[in-house]
């Protein structure tokens, strides 16, 4: 599948066209496991660029990189304009950082985590003091400010760790997987407040378990597999090149599911992807709605009862898989190297 460039190239020096992060045959090994393989992307300035991949394709080891936690073993990385090897200081100036998990300190009230990241990051302390209030009323922690952080809920940690991370005004921020572990109320409001910041325009890279969060936010979408990107372009164009329409299928309880499939099969455009915990196949098709009655007959000659029968547009979900070959219920937390 051909590659989308995610954003403009030129010359390694700064200029106006120069991306806020470049990164250029990027690898990286633990021991005999490859994390990288020669990673390439670009991202364009004020944009939101979500990352996807399965377990272990190197989303984490990407960002760590980047953020100057890692050294690669070969290639090249560039946040906003500065060398994350050799010029490691002047990128961290200019970066924030969310992990997968809230990285507060549950012995400290939400203010003083968030002064301690100030002093951290030589903040004058009136400075520190003002900086905190605006991210604590920013962030809808104010009543909570003086709590401490260990008595805060899942969705209140996740938002004073995104606080922490802007204290010092980052212009390019990187969310591993913000939202992991959030109800739904809340993951709505993280993307809400991350819509903000892009709106302000900081640069975002967003790695994410969620397809959705990918299409509801990322202005472009990166696919990476292998330790590489395999994939890249708006979730539209994405979408496009998986083409057709999608029948779904769920087979009634005692029914054969690989018999569906193998009835359904030959009005497919491409191979049926089977889930047997879910009782259900999807498989690509052209024309669904006037092959719809030839399929039941078939599913029907085959002993099949349908509990349900759908056809839908292709979703991210359609792309992950097609690119991957793996579902997205394998799309979960990223490796912890």
């Amino acid at each position: 599948m051909e590659q989308m460039e995610l954003g403009t190239t030129g010359g390694m020096e700064m200029s106006e066209a120069t991306p806020a992060i470049r990164v250029e045959a990027l690898e990286k090994a633990y021991g005999k496991t490859r994390a990288l393989r020669g990673l390439d992307l670009t991202v364009d300035e004020g944009t939101i660029v979500g990352v996807l991949g399965p377990n272990g394709a190197g989303k984490t080891t990407m960002v760590r990189i980047l953020a100057t936690l890692l050294r690669p073993d070969a290639g090249r990385a560039e946040v906003a304009g500065f060398d994350v090897v050799a010029q490691p200081d002047q990128v961290r100036m200019r970066v924030g950082l969310t992990g997968q998990y809230a990285a507060v300190d549950e012995l400290l009230t939400g203010r003083e985590n968030l002064e301690l990241v100030a002093s951290l990051s030589h903040l004058a302390r009136a400075d520190a003091e003002r900086r905190a209030s605006q991210l604590l009323e920013r962030f809808d922690l104010t009543d909570a400010a003086s709590r401490l952080a260990g008595t805060y809920s899942g969705g209140m940690r996740r938002r004073l760790d995104l606080a922490a991370s802007l204290v010092a005004a980052p212009s390019i921020l990187f969310l591993d997987e913000p939202t992991t572990g959030l109800d739904p109320r809340s993951r709505l409001a993280m993307w809400e407040v991350i819509r903000e910041l892009v709106a302000e325009g900081t640069t975002v890279l967003l790695t994410t378990q969620y397809l959705e969060e990918a299409d509801r936010l990322a202005d472009r979408i990166a696919v990476i597999d292998g330790g590489r990107v395999i994939a890249s372009g708006t979730a539209v164009a994405l979408k496009a090149q998986v083409g057709g329409e999608r029948l779904e299928l769920s087979v009634a309880p005692g029914s054969d599911i690989e018999a569906a499939a193998g009835a359904a099969q030959p009005f497919s455009q491409g191979r049926a992807h089977i889930d047997k915990d879910a009782g259900r196949v999807t498989l690509p098709i052209a024309g669904g709605a006037a092959l719809l009655p030839s399929i039941v007959r078939g599913l029907d000659g085959a002993g099949v009862r349908l509990a349900d029968l759908a056809l839908r547009q292709p979703t991210l979900d359609d792309v992950f898989l097609a690119l991957t070959g793996q579902a997205t219920t394998n799309h979960t937390v990223e490796e912890a190297a």
